[in-house]
């Protein structure tokens, strides 16, 4: 399966020339996309609203997705469900005063990949387990005790 280059970049530039108070909504839905070189989601889902600010564009976005993960326990990968949602502004280039650090760029597209994987990342568990009961692998031998019983479940533990 091919993944699109860039899922998310999006013209936004008929934006600048509107109204103050002008939105836009935006619909995103791939069967896979890769938002870097190392975070790739499947079952990809989400909206942006994009609307006209006296300061530049704020663009408020809600992103879900599937992510690959491994299971700190047993070492199995599983798909964890994910979800994220921001409001960033983009400002224009020619305030001086602009508190926000993202820029309308010249040509009016704005890439939210970044952004999405940034958000997602911070929603992704620190220690991924795949299901609460997991009992891991063995100290002793390394099985799955997911999948098998080994002998050394049935040692008294000594102190």
């Amino acid at each position: 399966m091919t993944l699109p280059r860039y899922p998310l970049r999006i013209n936004v530039g008929f934006l600048v020339h509107q109204p103050i108070g002008t939105s836009h909504d935006f619909t995103f839905e791939f069967p896979a996309v890769q938002l870097s070189p190392d975070f790739e989601l499947t079952q990809f889902n989400g909206t942006a609203r994009i609307s006209r600010t006296p300061q530049g564009l704020l663009v408020e976005a809600d992103f879900s997705g599937n992510l690959l993960l491994e299971c700190v326990r047993c070492l199995d990968e599983y798909h964890q469900s994910i979800s994220a949602n921001f409001a960033e502004l983009f400002s224009f280039r020619y305030r001086r005063d602009a508190e926000s650090e993202l820029f309308i760029p010249e040509d009016g597209h704005i890439d939210l990949a970044l952004l999405a994987r940034d958000y997602l990342l911070l929603e992704q568990p620190i220690k991924p387990i795949c299901r609460p009961e997991c009992k891991g692998l063995c100290f002793y031998c390394g099985v799955n005790l997911n999948e098998t019983v080994c002998e050394h479940q049935a040692q008294p533990v000594e102190e």
